[in-house]
């Protein structure tokens, strides 16, 4: 019996159908002591496999905190990197290695301590959105459920905020006592979300509230009814009487309000906003990744021991 299950594990993830191969994920995931974390943008049947489905926070403190020996993680490289930071003893692995985030790579190490040297003293935050190198360069992290509440934690006057430049606005109008200084990096994705895509979607459907992400445009945001994070638009949605919703962010995040709230309808702006990096990550590619373990992240130790104690600061912060 144990020849066979090994056999079948060496099958190719091409030769079988999907419920093959999710049945041979859950094996091999059991089998090799795995967990597999799923970013809520992921595709509808990636987020059904995973252990845990949620937003970088939410996955930050499951990588944290996880006593599996390797995490599968199904979101973008930034993601992963995290994951490795925060439990450099586990094995991480990327099943897709060219799942990457444009934004992250606005911002280099290089730049960035230019920044600094031109605000001498002024402590950095670091959206998560950054390379594992960035995070090294950072005083503390933040992710978009609790940028604001990082910035107060500091008792700063002002603070340089790299490198969502909307999501820097945002945090500047929830704390206006602290002056904010942006990078000037952005989400491609959500900033193609314009105000009159929001305009027709709320015509087309006037009892909906509008929930937008704070990577959204500034006037974007203005325009909504709600603004949060991803778990913050599940939560608030739960959480409301109102049944109709359009929803402001990557349209990955409809399968998850969908398996919520069951009762209630949700809407993308349209057309749907798609991050083609989180799309890349398959159910083939997840069991191929666990197969071979294959993708793993590796990050010099220096590198991880820098960029830990920014992510640390971030998970203190309550």
């Amino acid at each position: 019996m144990k020849s066979l299950k090994l056999k079948k594990s060496k099958r190719r993830p091409e030769e079988m159908d999907l419920n093959e191969v999710r049945s041979e994920i859950l094996r091999l995931k059991e089998a090799k002591g795995a967990v597999i974390l799923a970013h809520n943008y992921q595709i509808p049947e990636v987020q059904d496999v995973a252990d845990l489905v949620g937003d970088s926070f939410q996955l930050s403190r499951a990588a944290a905190g996880t006593d599996h020996r390797m995490i599968v993680f199904c979101g973008v490289k930034f993601m992963a990197e995290s994951a490795k930071i925060l439990s450099p003893d586990k094995k991480v692995l990327l099943p897709e290695p060219q799942a990457g985030c444009p934004m992250a790579d606005m911002v280099t190490p290089e730049d960035l301590r230019r920044m600094k040297d031109e605000h001498p003293g002024v402590p950095v935050v670091c959206y998560v959105n950054t390379s594992a190198e960035v995070k090294g360069e950072c005083h503390i992290c933040c992710t978009s459920s609790n940028a604001p509440k990082v910035v107060r934690s500091l008792n700063s006057k002002e603070v340089i905020f790299a490198p969502d430049r909307n999501l820097a606005r945002f945090v500047q109008r929830a704390v206006p006592e602290v002056r904010v200084i942006p990078w000037d990096g952005f989400c491609p994705t959500h900033e193609r979300i314009d105000p009159d895509q929001v305009l027709s979607a709320l015509a087309e459907h006037p009892s909906a509230l509008f929930m937008a992400h704070p990577e959204c445009q500034e006037e974007v945001v203005k325009m909504a009814h709600f603004v949060g994070s991803t778990s913050q638009m599940l939560d608030f949605a739960a959480s409301s009487s109102t049944s109709e919703f359009i929803v402001g962010t990557e349209e990955g995040m409809l399968h998850g309000l969908k398996k919520r709230c069951p009762h209630k309808t949700f809407y993308t702006i349209s057309p749907a906003p798609v991050c083609p990096n989180m799309k890349r990550t398959t159910l083939h590619s997840i069991l191929r990744s666990l197969q071979e373990e294959t993708h793993e992240i590796i990050l010099p130790r220096d590198t991880i021991d820098r960029a830990r104690a920014s992510l640390e600061r971030m998970l203190e912060v309550i």
